[in-house]
């Protein structure tokens, strides 16, 4: 396990704790505006896994956002 793999973990641990789909949104621009560079410089495998990880970021951040929006829809009903 490389350490971008690592930090990736301990950075999804805590968004996930957060449960802010706006900071996942921004950990997923960071990660794609960091492997610009990277992509530059030929490094291609770290580049490419931090693409990976801004994708995924963004889809936990629609995932988030989506269930959010449902559990606010529920809780309407009930009023």
């Amino acid at each position: 396990m490389k350490p971008q793999d690592i930090l990736y973990l301990v950075v999804l641990g805590f968004l996930i704790y957060k449960r802010n789909p706006n900071l996942f949104v921004w950990a997923g621009i960071f990660c794609f505006v960091i492997s610009i560079p990277l992509f530059a410089f030929w490094i291609f495998f770290t580049a490419e896994h931090l693409v990976w990880y801004g994708a995924s970021f963004i889809l936990i951040a629609v995932t988030v956002f989506i269930f959010g929006e449902f559990k606010n829809l529920s809780s309407l009903k009930r009023e």
